[in-house]
């Protein structure tokens, strides 16, 4: 058992060594997720956080101040700041969903480097523009899926690589909240014309990752999709009972996918439902099997140690992959996505998440709601990059 396990452990990078230049970074959007951002930034000794901007009116000024961020500029748009900070070096966007298209797409067109916060964006079309425009610029694009760099997460992508599993022919994965709409901080995730997916690509799209990216993110080819909005409806769900007016996203989504290399993707996910979750990820391979549980992956944690089946000498056999320890040297999961992402910037790295991998990811989002909307099955279509 023990050799077993040892086949997972992980080789050890070796250390950078900084040249001292502080790097200047400008936050777009100013909700409750750049305030991660800014916290994590601020733990670099190597950069500067020197411009802010919101499209409301005075939110990027206060929004420093609370920070207790000094000495940096304001702006009422993306644009703004790109166009008058001419010596910015990269750019957290923050927005809501659909501004995340455009303000990716300008800022690499000024050659500026983007951390782009998940999802990617709202469509297929929106994200063979950003790629794009990523390509065109040379920049770095880096998509803000801070649970990769978890220790248990990590472990997933090993036990797949390992090949313990042999070939994987199914994965059913997914997750969700009882009751767990995201109204405390107003209504811009509920609006479909500020969010544009509701649970489908605010949580969705970590469950989607947290496998896809163990399996080597293959072609998805076909989908059959379901999205509905029930409990959207209901007022004691949401913050407010008047946001039920404006409530235009879903709360829970569905979908059978077919992935290239003969792989069956089962997939679910919600805000709201009643039943406390829709189950464990689990991934199947002709030598063995993986059960992980992961009903809120989007928080880069499991919920307990994971279980491999697998054969022994003709005797069905489980072993118990025990939950990792912290690795608290590198700070938190969100420090580890904004130093991965300084860092590529700083070495002239890879993308450490890669739009070319989280095209599929949206391809995949993108084809749930189109499939939703024609109630049948349809081809996924990757646009030419």
């Amino acid at each position: 058992m023990a050799s077993i396990l040892d086949a997972f452990k992980e080789s050890h990078e070796e250390a950078r060594v900084y040249t001292g230049r502080k790097m200047r970074v400008g936050i777009i959007g100013c909700g409750w997720i750049a305030e991660a951002h800014v916290k994590s930034y601020q733990r670099c000794d190597d950069v500067e956080i020197v411009a802010f901007a919101d499209l409301v009116p005075g939110k990027a000024e206060a929004f420093a101040k609370k920070c207790g961020v000094e000495n940096a500029k304001f702006y009422n748009s993306d644009k703004e700041l790109i166009d008058n900070e001419k010596d910015i070096d990269a750019v957290s966007i923050c927005t809501y969903n659909r501004q995340h298209a455009p303000c990716a797409i300008y800022a690499l067109e000024h050659g500026v480097n983007v951390l782009l916060e998940k999802p990617m964006c709202v469509t297929i079309e929106e994200a063979a523009d950003i790629c794009r425009a990523e390509k065109k610029s040379g920049k770095i694009l880096s998509i803000g899926f801070q649970p990769r760099f978890d220790e248990n997460m990590k472990m997933v992508k090993k036990v797949v690589e390992s090949g313990v599993l042999g070939k994987i022919y199914y994965i059913q994965t997914g997750g969700g909240r009882r009751k767990g709409i995201p109204t405390p901080y107003g209504t811009s995730f509920i609006q479909e014309d500020t969010a544009g997916l509701g649970a489908l690509g605010d949580i969705g799209c970590y469950s989607l990752d947290m496998v896809l990216n163990a399996i080597g993110y293959p072609k998805p080819l076909t989908v059959t999709g379901y999205k509905s909005g029930f409990f959207g409806k209901k007022p004691e769900y949401l913050e407010k009972p008047e946001y039920t007016e404006v409530f235009g996203v879903d709360d829970f989504a569905a979908a059978f996918v077919r992935l290239e290399n003969d792989i069956i993707l089962d997939f679910r996910i919600a805000w709201a439902m009643h039943i406390n979750t829709p189950g464990d990820t689990i991934i199947l391979g002709t030598e063995g099997g993986l059960r992980i549980p992961s009903t809120e992956c989007w928080n880069g944690s499991i919920g307990g140690p994971m279980t491999l089946y697998h054969n022994i000498a003709g005797e069905c056999v489980e072993t118990i992959i025990p939950e990792a320890e912290e690795d608290e040297e590198g700070g938190s999961n969100f420090d580890k996505k904004i130093r991965s992402f300084i860092d590529a910037i700083e070495f002239n790295l890879p993308a450490p998440v890669p739009s070319s991998q989280i095209i599929y990811n949206q391809a995949i989002i993108d084809g749930i709601s189109r499939s939703a909307e024609l109630g049948k099955e349809i081809e996924i279509e990757i646009p030419e990059i």
